[in-house]
């Protein structure tokens, strides 16, 4: 475990070791923070980004512990700092003052067009997309000026066209945060203050971001969308959403340094071939069996000095091609008999090599369908018991009559025979945090479709029987 801490300090050129002696750690105090260091403690799976640089040692300031109690990685940090700088050099003071005062103000009524609302004057996010519980109008002008009774609001999800939604930023900086489904073939938020964007939709075929954003999440996008970028992307995260072996980088983001592919069973390196800047690149299979095609494409990335790879079952030891800048590789969910070979292969190059949840080759050959197959890596007895509940549940329901009144009740007592199981290993293991709960909701919607029951009742049914 690594403690790391942002220091009080900001310059065009790198500074050096001198000009940091006596520089006081960096303090949060934007937004809702209380004055809190900016300290992180990270897990050896987070590599070092590429881009820090040594400068030397200096002995740690009193009042700053041996760790912190905040757990991530080293993005956060760098988030912390941005965050920080732009709070107070960015946002106008009436904004700031109004963000503070929010959080005495209480209950207010909230009104987009649709019927007014009562919402707390500090709600820190809105869904607008027609699946929360906060109505807008379907058609015809959005009174945007209701966000004026919410500026402590700092996310957004929308849903459709744009409706004046880019003004509506635009003219609220506080706004950093926007989640658009099924956005207009052109998108243009130049002018807004956001951070991060995540965009979702088969007609994006152009988007124009603002010089502030650091994310960027493109889900069931456009094959190859036109995105215009600050430096081609350079200061950019870029995540794909969705992707598979037919996935690429969009046009327009050639200067990108991190991405990160998040899909299907089998994805392909090619995605990335043009990236010639690139130097960390993550791939999360969602499905088995986490094959990498095209993996030879990489040779030719002469920055690419991190990858990570989650789940990705499909894979050998050979399966990588030498990459002479590679400083780590960090590798989770894989079959436990590639490990020694994996050891041998990269033992005395200068890679640091990180594996975390290998599993034997026979646990997989009867689990890697199974969505709980991870959670052995939390606690093995509790792992194997969620993944005995889960299979138990797909025979039920793959043996459920077709006569539609039949099947209805006898999927709702297998559904929640799993949740009541669920219920019962978390209490009895602790296993189900917010990821595993995310887990065990995408299997038990993706059941429930299975067994024809409408979305709305599953959800009402799981958030009705579950205790975790």
């Amino acid at each position: 475990m690594t403690s790391a801490y942002a220091l009080r300090w900001h310059s065009a050129d790198r500074p050096s070791l001198d000009e940091l002696r006596g520089v006081e750690p960096l303090t949060l105090d934007h937004h809702a923070h209380d004055g809190r260091l900016a300290h992180l403690s990270i897990g050896s799976w987070h590599a070092v980004p590429p881009g820090f640089t040594w400068i030397g040692t200096l002995p740690v300031p009193d009042g700053v512990p041996a760790l912190s109690n905040t757990y991530s990685g080293w993005q956060s940090l760098a988030d912390d700092v941005v965050r920080k700088r732009r709070w107070d050099r960015k946002l106008p003071a009436a904004v700031k003052a109004a963000y503070r005062a929010a959080a005495t103000r209480g209950q207010v009524d909230v009104d987009f067009g649709a019927g007014a609302a009562t919402l707390g004057a500090a709600t820190p996010r809105l869904d607008l997309s027609g699946e929360g519980s906060m109505r807008v109008p379907t058609s015809g002008p959005v009174q945007w000026s209701a966000l004026d009774q919410l500026p402590r609001c700092t996310a957004l999800t929308w849903a459709g066209p744009d409706r004046g939604l880019a003004r509506a930023l635009a003219d609220r900086p506080v706004v950093s945060s926007l989640t658009w489904q099924d956005p207009p073939p052109v998108v243009d938020l130049t002018d807004t203050g956001l951070q991060h964007l995540s965009l979702s939709g088969a007609d994006v075929r152009e988007v124009r971001l603002p010089r502030g954003l650091h994310s960027l999440e493109l889900a069931a996008v456009d094959r190859d969308p036109a995105v215009y970028a600050a430096d081609d992307g350079r200061w950019l995260h870029l995540t794909l959403t969705g992707a598979d072996a037919e996935t690429t980088v969009p046009a327009g983001l050639h200067g990108i340094r991190e991405v990160a592919l998040d899909g299907g069973g089998t994805m392909s390196a090619a995605a990335v071939r043009e990236l010639e800047e690139l130097e960390s690149l993550r791939i999360y299979w969602r499905k088995p069996p986490g094959q990498l095609i095209d993996a030879a494409a990489l040779a030719s990335l002469t920055h690419l000095a991190v990858i990570e790879l989650v789940d990705g079952y499909g894979l050998d030891a050979g399966t990588l091609p030498d990459l002479t800048s590679l400083t780590q590789l960090s590798i989770s969910g894989l079959p436990r008999s590639i490990v020694p070979a994996l050891k041998a292969r990269y033992r005395g190059t200068g890679v640091r090599l990180v594996i975390e949840g290998a599993k034997p080759d026979t646990w997989l050959a009867a689990n890697l369908n199974n969505p709980f197959r991870d959670w052995v890596d939390d606690d093995a007895r509790g792992g194997a018991a969620a993944c005995k509940a889960y299979a138990s549940a797909v025979r039920t329901i793959d043996k459920l009559p077709q006569e539609r009144r039949g099947r209805a009740d006898e999927a709702e007592a297998a559904l929640r025979t799993l949740v009541e199981a669920l219920n019962s290993i978390d209490q009895k293991y602790e296993i189900i945090d917010t990821l595993r709960r995310e887990e065990a909701f995408d299997a038990f919607m993706e059941l429930a479709a299975r067994a024809d029951v409408p979305t709305h009742l599953a959800d009402q049914w799981f958030d009705e029987w579950r205790d975790f």
